[in-house]
């Protein structure tokens, strides 16, 4: 008896996207049921001494982090839908790698600037992620038009509402991560000439 094929063929499709959206998901599952202890510990960057190991791991780890439900659907919701076409375009270890380097990046300067408030989330990342799918339509030197609306749109919203930083945002975050995006966009491109 031949078996049928399954009506339903789902894929892994995008690894490093899916794995960091559920680590993301868990980490958001266990702050709940810590009341929050576990997701102040290891996934918000604050102020702490540079002795401490934990504070390196925060570096990092404040980009799973997710302060509430509305917060973590709404940065996975671009993540999800830019992630697995980068991901594809240029591959998994060097996304992660600009995930990772756009996370310690953000960190740091929201330390530098802001040491007395915490950060968590990965609005960074879903900011590096936007300006870097603009970047990706640059071929030859010529920059797409698409890049520079994304980065007057985007980034200019974002430096104009850092002026008035009244709304809990960290706007740095966002900053940082979009000028990472378009750094990234130009190396990768460059990569893909040489």
């Amino acid at each position: 008896m031949k078996l049928k094929k399954p009506i339903i063929n789902v894929q892994y499709n995008s690894p490093v996207i899916l794995t960091f959206a559920l680590v993301s998901l868990l980490v958001l599952l266990v702050g709940r049921l810590t009341n929050d202890a576990s997701t102040s510990l290891f996934f918000c960057v604050y102020r702490s001494s540079w002795a401490d190991f934990l504070t390196y791991i925060r570096l990092f780890g404040h980009v799973l982090g997710h302060a509430s439900w509305s917060h973590f659907s709404s940065n996975m919701v671009l993540f999800l839908v830019l992630g697995p076409m980068l991901e594809e375009k240029y591959g998994s270890k060097p996304l992660l790698a600009m995930m990772v380097i756009t996370a310690v990046v953000s960190g740091v300067a929201h330390l530098a600037l802001f040491p007395n408030t915490a950060l968590l989330g990965a609005s960074g990342i879903v900011f590096m992620m936007i300006v870097l799918s603009s970047a990706a339509g640059m071929e030859n030197g010529k920059i797409p038009i698409t890049l520079i609306l994304v980065i007057i749109i985007y980034l200019g919203s974002e430096v104009m509402q850092s002026l008035d930083n009244s709304d809990g945002i960290a706007h740095i975050t966002h900053i940082v991560g979009g000028i990472c995006g378009a750094g990234f966009g130009v190396l990768m491109n460059r990569k893909r000439k040489g």
